[in-house]
């Protein structure tokens, strides 16, 4: 296999899914001027991310299925070149039904990028790789955001709207013809399957469904993923700047630090999960439970949180993101790399349904909120914020308690084949003597 091949390929895959990703999240950052743009409420607010990741979430299976029969390259390619023609609807749009129509464009093109990207992994790499690069993947990507909340924003105040949507249009533009020219589905030479006729497809969606694996990725995706989207494309800029009274450059740098940690996070959750492969549901539910006291923590504070308490908000919602990453491992080792394309898409469903139900929720809940005048004429007032965002609670605890069912057949799956998952603190013990043998170099030092 040419190996420095293989990493033009992948860089580009990359590439593409950062471009994405800058796509996603340009909207969020703007909400404030989109308010005013199209004289939006905050249900009609949340509607434009709740759109694009309705869009989103509905199109990952079918993503997964044409992925598998049509090929990375096509498929990112037609991803950029979707999003282009969404940021250019969205540039010009002076209505919430024009705007909706760009950022429904938008939702589809993402939704053809991430899993074609990780599809492109198992063709040009070893299986020993994957992990980390699926976390790299996941990680480079959440540059894009660096791009959203440093210079469009800074674009956005200074040439308006219709630039600052214009010159991300431009990136998708870049990615379309950079994958056109280097993105190869497989190394030259390899022995390739013949595309599969739809009644393999329908086939290979009921097994991938039908595997434990794939579901307990989807729940995992769903519980772990949501959190940090919310904040991030949504709520998080409104609730920092109107809420809790930091300064605007203030919140871009919250909203930069949490790329930056997510971008360190991602690798070492990488080697974690390549070195404990049967503890990779337990990292989800730790950053599961940090999630919710965090959000507790906050929400409870008597008045606006502190700096430093909004930091540490900050850095356990960007962890979530790696720990999101988790779950596709769980999709690549429970499933035969011919239908690796669909368990992918079935568990990227989960974190984007969640996703929007919270975002949309949250919308509602605050409009409900000022239409009572229970936050007089703010309508992002803290304690219309601390009821809107309380909902995440229920979905963090409802999609624990669906991993700890789905996980129990796992479980009991691997027993059949041989393979026990100890208790966790057996399993601590017994790792803590093997160092302890190692060591000292004693009798059955090593096994």
């Amino acid at each position: 296999m040419d190996t420095r091949r293989a990493w033009w390929v992948w860089g580009i895959g990359v590439f593409a899914y950062l471009a994405a990703i800058t796509q996603r999240t340009s909207f969020g950052v703007a909400g404030l001027h989109a308010t005013e743009r199209f004289d939006a409420t905050a249900a009609a607010l949340s509607a434009f991310t709740v759109v694009q990741l309705l869009v989103y979430a509905g199109l990952q299976i079918p993503v997964g299925l044409m992925v598998d029969k049509f090929g990375s390259r096509f498929m990112i390619t037609g991803g950029a070149a979707l999003m282009c023609a969404g940021q250019v609807q969205l540039a010009f749009a002076s209505s919430v039904p024009e705007g909706l129509l760009g950022r429904l464009l938008v939702g589809a093109g993402d939704a053809m990028t991430f899993v074609s990207v990780l599809r492109l992994l198992p063709a040009w790499f070893s299986g020993k790789r994957i992990p980390l690069l699926t976390q790299l993947t996941g990680q480079f990507g959440q540059l894009g955001q660096l791009i959203s909340t440093i210079p469009f924003i800074a674009l956005l105040n200074l040439q308006g709207w219709t630039t600052s949507f214009l010159s991300v249009a431009a990136l998708a533009v870049l990615a379309c013809v950079l994958a056109v020219t280097v993105i190869r589905d497989f190394p030259e030479g390899t022995e390739r399957d013949l595309p599969p006729t739809l009644r393999q497809t329908r086939l290979s969606l009921a097994e991938a469904w039908k595997e434990p694996g794939t579901r307990l990725g989807l729940w995992s995706h769903f519980t772990v993923q949501f959190a940090g989207n919310v904040f991030v494309l949504t709520w998080g800029y409104p609730f920092l700047v109107s809420a809790q009274g930091q300064p605007p450059a203030v919140a871009s740098a919250l909203m930069s630090l949490f790329v930056v940690v997510a971008l360190v996070s991602g690798p070492m959750i990488g080697r974690m999960v390549a070195r404990h492969p049967l503890r990779r549901s337990t990292m989800v539910l730790l950053i599961v439970g940090a999630t919710a006291l965090a959000w507790l923590a906050v929400l409870a504070y008597p008045g606006p949180a502190p700096l430093w308490l909004l930091v540490a908000l900050i850095l356990v919602l960007a962890v979530g993101g790696p720990g999101s990453m988790i779950a596709f491992d769980f999709a690549r080792t429970f499933n035969p790399i011919r239908r690796a394309g669909t368990a992918t898409g079935i568990v990227n469903v989960g974190g984007f349904v969640s996703a929007l139900l919270v975002m949309f929720g949250i919308g509602l809940t605050l409009d409900a909120l000022y239409s009572s005048g229970f936050s007089g004429a703010n309508l992002y007032a803290l304690d219309s914020f601390r009821i809107a965002l309380s909902l995440q609670f229920l979905f963090l605890a409802g999609g624990s308690l669906a991993m700890l069912a789905v996980r129990r057949r796992v479980r009991d799956q691997l027993a059949e084949q041989g393979t026990v998952v100890l208790p966790l603190r057996t399993a601590l013990a017994r790792e803590r003597e093997l160092r302890r043998r190692n060591r000292i170099g004693g009798p059955g030092a090593g096994e």
